[in-house]
Parts: structure tokens; sequence; C-alpha cells
């Protein structure tokens, strides 16, 4: 609604009345998605006129959280609060949704309830997360490398604890390796299959938006593509006429792994949304002498001629026959993926190339030029592995791809940054450490917050489970000890493959202590004023 003058009336909410309601949009929230927590978790129906029959059947947190919007414009705020804190999880984890959720309401209650106590809110705040950085340190600290042994058991517990596509996912990754690159496609039919091939990943993605031709995931994916690898900027599309005319002519596809000018990505992409040609530009990956290298490596890779400024090359006499070739390329917004052409590789040369990176790795001494040549390494030497989600219906195929999707980015968490004991124990263990802690006033109440609001995902679990939670039986042992809630044993929940990634878990709790300190120190909201009118 807005009014002569282009002025906007407003709504103001301000302490408590403003924060009960921001409470009450947290609580509605976590209620329908914390119920998805856990092996024994349940499904969560929702309304959509996007797939069959308007309905989705999901166990996804993020999905859930996606499709809540709330009609208090306050409530909806902090529906809204709650889901970035989601979204950045999965985004960076790939998993953790449901607990960043769990977390972050009860962060919120605790905090109102211990708050009270504080003469100093802001303070108390602020030794949250200090407190916070502390605990995760702590999990980095208790956290194990990934085994061959326990991939699968990732893999299954990531998937929702379904074994079948759990071994599909452990299989994908221990065929193409720790640094190998493993996506998420539709399959044609209802079995869920995978394949591998050599492929390499470019940290960089389209120059314009306009390439994409896969709205949904906002990638552009071509088949049996030609590659033109040179680090001089191309600045006018002239000069690269001998290679374009193929594309305009024969409809054949390119990639264009170059610097270009402004003007020649608004020409190349106009084309492709008026002319339909199928082609994609990225610019060249890092800077200075590492930039000259990958692209070298690149251009080895698919059997493209390397054009290098450095080097003196001219650009204008490159042909097609200079051009590389892949399989299939995935380029989205923010990197690439090139699927190799075997029949185009020389395999020769790039052994060639990956004894002297070897060589080279022994005698360096500084860090970051050893990570850098084993990167280079990886590159040249990984693989790429392709997951087919099949399905009877389409309803089956979305839910069980959307659970794949997010295994994936979690078993690649894992591998990353290692693993901790599961079902929430490595978050409880830590709670009940924080609330042992004796501090002064304000950090005594900091970590009261934390330390009740980490052993509320564990608590969940064994409420979705229907377990009695018995707290001596956690203190027994080790740090690892707790209860596989699927079979009721007790022991080493690693040895038993009840296992999280702690990349995950310290996503998970970082963002929801960031939404729950947002929460916590609001004292007005200002929404846009909304009149509501009665249909009978």
């Amino acid at each position: 609604m807005q009014q002569a003058g282009g002025y906007s009336p407003k709504d103001l909410h301000f302490e408590k009345e403003g924060q009960a309601k921001l409470i009450e949009g947290i609580t509605k929230m976590s209620k329908a998605v914390r119920s998805t927590l856990g092996p024994m978790g349940n499904t969560v129906l929702i309304e959509s006129p996007q797939h069959t029959h308007g309905i989705t059947v999901t166990k996804d947190g993020v999905t859930v959280a996606k499709a809540i919007n709330l009609l208090d414009p306050v409530e909806n705020l902090a529906v809204q609060i709650l889901r970035e804190a989601a979204s950045k999880t999965a985004a960076s984890a790939g998993d953790g949704t449901t607990t960043a959720i769990v977390l972050t309401e009860a962060l919120v209650q605790n905090g109102i309830e211990h708050l009270q106590e504080a003469s100093n809110k802001t303070q108390v705040l602020r030794d949250l997360v200090s407190e916070t950085a502390k605990v995760v340190e702590n999990l980095k600290k208790s956290s194990k490398p990934v085994t061959k042994a326990k991939l699968l058991d990732v893999a299954t517990i990531s998937v929702n604890n379904d074994e079948l596509v759990g071994k599909i996912i452990a299989d994908t990754y221990n065929k193409v390796g720790k640094n190998g690159i493993v996506t998420v496609e539709k399959a044609q039919g209802s079995d869920t299959t995978f394949e591998t091939t050599h492929g390499l990943k470019i940290d960089r993605g389209y120059s314009s938006p306009l390439f994409i031709n896969n709205q949904k995931k906002d990638e552009c994916i071509l088949e049996d593509v030609h590659i033109l690898v040179s680090d001089a900027e191309i600045n006018n599309i002239l000069s690269i006429e001998n290679v374009l005319k193929p594309i305009i002519n024969d409809g054949k596809k390119l990639l264009i792994v170059a610097p270009c000018s402004q003007n020649v990505i608004n020409t190349l992409a106009a084309n492709v949304m008026k002319n339909a040609l199928k082609l994609v530009a990225i610019n060249p990956p890092s800077f200075g002498y590492k930039q000259h290298e990958l692209m070298g490596d690149i251009a080895l890779s698919v059997g493209a001629t390397y054009f290098s400024q450095a080097t003196g090359d001219d650009l204008s006499i490159i042909n097609f026959s200079d051009l590389g070739r892949a399989a299939k390329i995935i380029v989205g917004k923010d990197s690439s993926i090139i699927l190799k052409d075997n029949d185009h590789v020389d395999s020769e040369k790039i052994n060639l190339r990956v004894e002297q990176l070897w060589d080279a790795h022994k005698i360096t001494t500084k860090k970051e030029d050893k990570e850098f040549i084993l990167s280079r390494i990886a590159s040249l030497t990984g693989g790429v592995g392709v997951i087919y989600v099949g399905g009877n219906t389409d309803l089956e195929q979305k839910e069980l791809f959307d659970r794949v999707d997010d295994a994936v980015c979690a078993v690649r968490s894992a591998l990353e940054e290692g693993i901790l004991p599961g079902g929430g124990l490595a978050l409880y263990r830590e709670g009940v450490k924080c609330l042992g802690e004796v501090k002064n006033s304000t950090k005594k109440i900091a970590l009261a917050i934390l330390g009740h609001s980490l052993q509320e995902p564990l608590l969940q679990i064994y409420t979705n489970a229907g377990v009695e939670f018995k707290v001596p039986a956690m203190r027994k042992i080790n740090q690892n000890y707790g209860m596989d809630i699927k079979t009721g044993e007790y022991g080493d929940l690693i040895k038993l493959g009840v296992i999280d990634p702690l990349k995950v878990t310290k996503h998970a709790l970082q963002n929801a202590v960031s939404v729950a300190v947002t929460i916590l120190s609001t004292n007005a909201i200002i929404t846009m004023a909304r009149t509501y009118e009665s249909k009978n």
C-alpha cells in the first residue's frame, strides 16, 4: 500500500511485543522442521503447485524451511532470518539445515530465559559469540579423518539412512578419489545408478547469466564441446572469427576459457539468446604466474593449444584445430566442471606433467606452494562422477534427488574436514562442558545459554525416535560413547557408523548463533503496514 507522495506507511513493533512475535515465528518454523531430524525423523507434506498432485513429501530441512511463509509480518521476518541460516549452512556444508534451525530456536529460547539475569545484555551476547568460537575449536580438535571404511557410513547417514543409495554415493567417491568431483542428475528410468569419468573443476563460472541454458540449476550444460584456452584478452570478436564460424555454420558447441572485454561478452550473449548459439565464456582461474600454470594444465587436460600472452602468442592466428574437446561441461555461477573426452587427451603428456609436479612438491618448502602443486595434481588426475537419480514417479524422484544432492555435499564436507560422533553427541558433549565452566557473571550466563542449547539436537533426535534419554548412560567410557538410535545399541558412535561431518556441525552452530544474536539484540522492528480484507 503506497500513498500519494511516494510514502509507504509502516508498522512499528517495540521491545517485548516485537520480540515475542519473532520468537513465535521461530517456534512455528522450528516445530515444522525439527520433527524431520535424525534417522527416525518424520516426513513433512507441502502443498505446492510445482509438483505432482500439488504435494511434496520430504524429510529435507531446507525444503521445509523454504516452503514456510507466515501471515503475520513480524513472525515472517523471523522465518526469513531462520531460513537464511539454514540456506547458508546448506550452501557452505551441503547439510545441517535442520540442526541449524533446532539450535537457533534453542539459543533464542534459552537466551530469553537467561538474559533476564543479565545487567549487561550486550556483553553477554558478545561472550556467547566468543564462547561459540571456543566450542568450534574443540570440535576441530576432536574430529577424525574419513577412512575408506567410514565413507559408506557417512554417505548412508547423509542420505537419511538409505543403505542402497548410500552405497552408490560411497562407491562413486571411491572411484573418483578424495579430490574428485561428484554431480547429481535425474535419470530417465526408475533406477539410481552412477558412472565415472576423468574431469577437472575450474573455480570460475559464466561471464554472463545470459549463457544459462538450465534455468532450474542456473547452469550452462553442453555436450561434445570444443574449448578455446587463452590468457590473452579477447577484445574484438573478429579476432576469434576462425573459431566462431564452425559454431555458427555447423551448430558446434564452444567453451571459451579466456578474459573477454564486456563488448565481446555482450555480443556472444546476444547471439546465444537471439540465434541459439551453443557457447559459454568463463574467465581464467587465479592470477599471476599461477594463472599461467593453471591455464597450461587446463589446455593439456582437454588437448587444446594454449595461447598465452606471456609467450607472445597472437590470438588472431588461432584455428579450429587448436581447440580442445570435452565430453560435457557444466558451468555454474562460481565454478565449472569439464568432463574429459579421452580421445582428445594425451595421457603420456599428462603423466609427464604429474611426475614433474611431484618432483617440484618434494623440493618446495612453502606450505602454500605445496598445496598449490597438490591441487594441480588433483586437477590433472582426478575423476568426475555422476549419480543418476531415478524414481517410479516424479514425486519420488524429486524427493530422492534432493536427498542425494544434499548427501553428496555432506560427504564432500566430511572428506574435507573430517568427522565427529553423530546423532548430536559432539554438540551435546560440548554443551555439558559449557555448563561445568566457572566464569565471571556475563560469561556464566553466555555459557548457560550455549550449554543448554547445544544439547537440544540430540534430545530432539531421541524425541523423534520415541526413546527415553538417559543421562548416566551418555557419560561412560569416552567422548564418542552414545546410542545408535536405529538399533538401540550403545558404544563408540564412530565405530558404530553414527557420524556427522565436522564442517556441517560447525557451520550449523555458527549460523545458528549469528541468527540468535540478531533476534536477541533486536529492540525495534519496522514492517510495511498491511490491510486485510475478509472474503465472504
